[in-house]
């Protein structure tokens, strides 16, 4: 199946194939290529964050399509449109050249070339899901901000997953990329702007499109259309999503990067804030606040409970699980000569620069090393597969404060938006009953 294998060191992880090295990825076929399986108890054994992030992902997803399907209208067209729209960013992520500066582990099944994990198929899905189910009962005036409330909801859903999963080794950060230089507990501070502009850029086309191409102009946007029209909306937002998002990017961050070294921390906390004060400012004018918000059925509360648990899952792997333990085999940055570079072309053509291969003897990517292997050695030059081990928590304390932070702002946030929105638009409470309700 694979050529240049060496044999495996397996000293102290009773794991398939850990110290395994490979040079070069050969497949049988296409199916091959395509997927490939690998024991749950086998990586519990190895990587048991890995496990439960999973089957969380996947068990919300399930979520979701009983709740589509039952709520009707638009939510099933969104969840598929959203799991397209992921595929396609997923996929140009990992084979154009000017990116392709991320790999993620192994999971139970991995799919396209040992590149997408089974729950990634589903992410975008329940990311694009909770968010718009929330901003959908804020009943806000403007089409646009309500894009963008999707866009801060997406990111705030975003933030803990993106901490633990980088700290835990569920994926590794190309070493010198210059586009996710700046980080945040490791992760690209571009990884939250990135979730916050195309998510809105996804929201755009999804409702705009299937409106367009739609003949019955009276519909509300959440009743399904034509069959054309959300075959439509679903295309071109799968495909217009990513292309338009990067527009955020064209438009704000290379300029003020590229060319003026502002850094990706103070811009994305720039359009985060731009976009928070437009939100509240329209959401303080929706008039859209009910005395008695619509009762929940089974599946809602379900769906909500989710949310819940999503917090508390990644909170919970600090508080419980040692990152020290977790242990990667599979692609990794391919390793390689310390002094070769490459371009990193922009979209306002501005040539940055990389290394075209991780240097096993200068890196700076704390998250992870080779120590749990034979002798702490690292793998050989030309690896593409081998092993990586996750490290102690500088300050465990510390994250576990700032995931507490975290989960207590999604809470109060998606709670108070539940407990004062309905379902469906009424009256609005006046404002002399408002203050006896206060």
């Amino acid at each position: 199946m694979f050529s240049n294998t060496k044999n495996s060191i397996n000293m102290t992880h009773n794991m398939s194939g850990f110290g395994e090295e490979r040079s070069t990825m050969n497949y049988t076929g296409v199916i091959d290529w395509l997927l490939a399986y690998r024991d749950p108890y086998d990586i519990w054994m190895s990587h048991p964050s890995y496990v439960i992030c999973e089957f969380h992902f996947l068990i919300g997803a399930a979520l979701m399509i009983v709740h589509a399907l039952k709520t009707g209208g638009r939510w099933p067209w969104l969840f598929l449109s959203a799991m397209t729209h992921g595929f396609v960013i997923e996929l140009i992520s990992y084979f154009s050249p000017f990116i392709d500066n991320f790999w993620h582990a192994q999971s139970i099944i991995t799919l396209f070339d040992r590149r997408m994990p089974l729950y990634i198929t589903v992410l975008y899905s329940v990311f694009y899901y909770h968010a718009s189910w929330i901003v959908s009962k804020m009943q806000l005036k403007s089409k646009l901000v309500e894009y963008m409330a999707v866009g801060l909801m997406t990111v705030l859903i975003d933030m803990p997953f993106d901490i633990i999963c980088v700290k835990y080794v569920h994926w590794i950060w190309h070493d010198t990329d210059p586009n996710i230089y700046d980080r945040h507990y490791w992760v690209p501070w571009n990884s939250y702007y990135f979730h916050l502009c195309f998510s809105t850029s996804f929201q755009f086309w999804f409702h705009s499109v299937r409106s367009w191409f739609e003949t019955r102009k009276n519909l509300d946007k959440w009743q399904s259309g034509s069959m054309r029209s959300e075959i439509h909306a679903l295309v071109w937002s799968s495909l217009l999503g990513m292309p338009t998002g990067c527009l955020f990017f064209v438009l704000l961050y290379h300029p003020l990067h590229d060319f003026y070294g502002v850094s990706s921390e103070a811009i994305f906390v720039t359009i985060l804030l731009v976009f928070t004060v437009i939100v509240w400012r329209f959401d303080r004018k929706s008039g859209h606040r009910f005395e008695k918000p619509a009762n929940m059925n089974l599946i809602s509360k379900l769906l909500f409970g989710h949310f819940l648990v999503h917090y508390l899952v990644f909170l919970g792997t600090a508080i419980f699980f040692n990152p020290e333990d977790a242990v990667s085999v599979g692609m990794h940055q391919p390793i390689g000569n310390c002094n070769e570079t490459e371009p990193v072309h922009t979209f306002l053509k501005a040539i940055l620069e990389r290394r075209k291969f991780l240097c096993v003897e200068n890196y700076d990517e704390k998250y992870y090393d080779f120590k749990c292997l034979q002798n702490g050695r690292a793998p050989s030059e030309g690896s593409v597969w081998y092993t990586v081990c996750g490290t102690q928590f500088e300050n465990r304390a510390e994250y576990i404060t700032v995931l507490s932070l975290i989960t207590f702002i999604a809470y109060m946030v998606f709670i108070s938006i539940h407990s004062n929105c309905g379902d469906k638009q009424r009256q609005p409470v006046e404002r002399s009953e408002r203050k006896k309700l206060n």
